[in-house]
């Protein structure tokens, strides 16, 4: 059954002293829904419900070469469709670059970033590139550049901000781990390398967006794939330099499709919207996912 270890979605709160739970949803509107989406919105969903908390819905549309407002709609629309309730406004992280900016500030005076000219042809050519966890570890070339230059060609060349990985572990106040499904997990950023915060094309990465809208909006239990499991050890580095608090996690397995391949948007699961088209029962679609199946009759690639 994939669900959170330790405790299941439907488990009730061991500790009455516990303050309110609160989970999220925060899909990209970068297409339609599928199961796997619709998976995590119920276990987050669910996972409040059961505590007597608040479920919320966040919009991660940072990525304006492919967000799109039609799939902002469609992703209410889908919730809708499976019955799922959120509570008070969907958050647009759009709406929300004030916030981001001011950690960047934050992180920039304590001297923790740096301007990067590198494009990603640039890094891949570097023969001291090593692969991460999540890809080509950047080798730190515009981290060496002096000052004036680095000012000099700021001002004029595009350019991300990378965070300089080994000033930000010796910045750190310890200890550096989270909670995952009652077991403590060291937190170790420095594989990943100087990580980007801001990119040329967007005002901030996922990482830091992610970790202040979750402190920002009081997120106590963040339920999400294990496919971001690794991600925390970033998010935690992050919420240790700028004071964040840190919430519980709850990584639960992938569901997958008959192949055993995860589902995915770019290898075209399909859609809740083709399912609804098709006329599925939203109530069975829920019930299975619930139980850690996908619905009966499901094939993969088409509804």
């Amino acid at each position: 059954m994939m669900t959170p270890q330790g405790e299941s979605p439907g488990q009730a709160p061991s500790s009455p002293e516990r303050v309110e739970t609160v989970t999220r949803f925060a899909p990209s509107p970068t297409g339609r829904l599928h199961l796997g989406h619709a998976y995590s919105a119920i276990l987050a969903h669910d996972f409040a419900r059961a505590r007597g908390g608040r479920f919320l819905l966040r919009i991660e549309d940072i990525d304006g070469t492919r967000s799109r407002p039609e799939h902002v709609a469609g992703i209410l629309e889908d919730l809708e469709w499976l019955g799922l309730t959120w509570d008070g406004d969907v958050v647009l992280q759009s709406e929300r670059l004030a916030l981001y900016r001011d950690a960047l500030a934050r992180l920039q005076a304590m001297g923790l970033l740096y301007p990067c000219f590198c494009t990603r042809k640039d890094i891949a050519a570097s023969a001291s590139a090593p692969h991460g966890p999540e890809g080509l570890v950047y080798p730190g070339t515009c981290r060496a550049l002096a000052a004036d230059e680095r000012a000099r060609r700021a001002a004029t060349e595009p350019h991300a901000w990378r965070l300089d990985m080994q000033a930000a572990l010796a910045r750190a106040v310890r200890p550096l781990d989270w909670n995952d499904h009652g077991t403590l997990i060291p937190a170790d950023p420095s594989p990943f390398g100087d990580v980007v915060l801001a990119r040329k094309d967007a005002p901030v990465s996922y990482h830091l967006a992610v970790t202040v809208d979750d402190a920002a909006q009081g997120v106590t239990d963040v339920v999400r794939g294990a496919d971001l499991f690794a991600a925390t050890h970033i998010h935690r580095l992050l919420q240790a330099l700028l004071g964040l608090p840190t919430p519980l996690y709850h990584h639960h397995p992938l569901i997958a499709g008959p192949d055993g391949e995860r589902l995915a948007k770019r290898q075209g699961a399909v859609s809740l919207a083709d399912l609804r088209e098709a006329g599925a029962d939203p109530a069975a679609i829920v019930a299975s996912l619930r139980e850690g199946r996908l619905p009966a009759g499901y094939s993969g690639g088409e509804a």
